[in-house]
């Protein structure tokens, strides 16, 4: 029985800008994305019968076709039938440490990890792209998760250029473990909320592209005071008046002096960078003693250059 055991990153949002609507019904989107070393374990092995069968630790991941990484097994099969047949049906363990529902990614992670984990138990040889041109398919984040580090996200999320790594920034990471965010929900109210304002004209909407230059140009010099400054997510503008609490991580973290805090895509994680880990173990505890709320998890973690990768046992 072959198997492979594959590290799936989380991913955070640094910038997230809805331009407007697109022809498919999706929003035309601007964001940057970056990995961090917070990561589940996805362990994906051969099976003598046929399907796919998905396991976890955490009794809340569902472990059907809603799953992504479920999804991911059977597109494999569907793109490689005759590969599946000669090596069977494919089983999936899921350690999960990325919290759901969280605006990190977690799913999409997992799926990642999936494609990449097939392909090599599989010996099909795909390139980087043509396993995000299959991720694609299943979701707008599996690409980027494939890829990992710090890219510049258009279209849907899915059309990828990478920038210059910031690997050496620490994060904390604030996220009640009972208040989950629907990400459909999220860009349905923002619609709803702004859509008539939404540019129509090309020359309107490059302009409100020319907004995300500035911490493109950050990143690109390492000038991580004006990247605190420049952090920006739109959906903030519809998650934090509704999630009160959701809010009040986003204000406490701001009264810590990092270099800058933000909501991470959907929500409901928020998220403060620091520049060392001993800054950002220190914002970590005082947001435990301001906020002693047992429900409220906090994670210290670094900016990572990996995405999906083999795990070293």
């Amino acid at each position: 029985m072959r198997s492979y055991s594959l590290i799936a990153p989380a991913k955070i949002n640094l910038y997230l800008q809805i331009v407007g609507d697109r022809p498919d019904g999706f929003h035309e989107l601007i964001m940057v994305l970056q990995s961090i070393e917070l990561a589940d374990r996805v362990i994906v092995r051969s099976r003598s019968v046929e399907g796919v069968r998905v396991h976890c630790d955490n009794p809340a991941v569902p472990v059907d076709q809603t799953n992504l990484a479920y999804r991911a097994a059977e597109l494999m099969m569907r793109e490689f039938p005759e590969t599946y047949a000669k090596f069977g049906g494919i089983e999936i363990d899921l350690q999960k440490r990325i919290p759901m529902g969280a605006g990190l990614a977690g799913g999409s992670s997992n799926a990642a990890a999936v494609l990449v984990g097939i392909d090599l138990m599989w010996n099909l040889g795909l390139t980087h792209s043509e396993l995000q041109d299959l991720g694609a398919e299943l979701g707008s984040d599996i690409p980027f998760c494939i890829s990992g580090g710090t890219a510049l996200a258009t279209g849907r999320g899915e059309k990828l250029a990478p920038l210059a790594g910031l690997d050496s920034l620490f994060v904390v990471l604030a996220k009640y473990r009972d208040l989950p965010v629907s990400t459909p929900w999220a860009y349905k109210t923002y619609r709803q909320k702004f859509g008539q304002a939404y540019p129509k004209t090309t020359q309107e909407i490059e302009a409100k592209k020319a907004r995300s230059k500035e911490i493109l140009t950050a990143i690109a010099h390492h000038d991580f005071k004006q990247i605190g400054q420049q952090l920006h997510n739109d959906l903030e503008q519809v998650v934090l008046p509704e999630f009160e609490k959701v809010q009040q991580l986003r204000d406490q973290f701001a009264r810590l002096n990092p270099i800058g805090t933000m909501m991470s895509g959907s929500g409901s994680t928020v998220f403060a960078l620091a520049e060392s880990r001993s800054q950002a173990e220190e914002i970590r505890t005082t947001m435990r003693s301001n906020i002693p709320d047992a429900d409220l998890e906090l994670w210290v973690t670094k900016l990572s250059q990996c995405g999906v990768h083999l795990a070293n046992h």
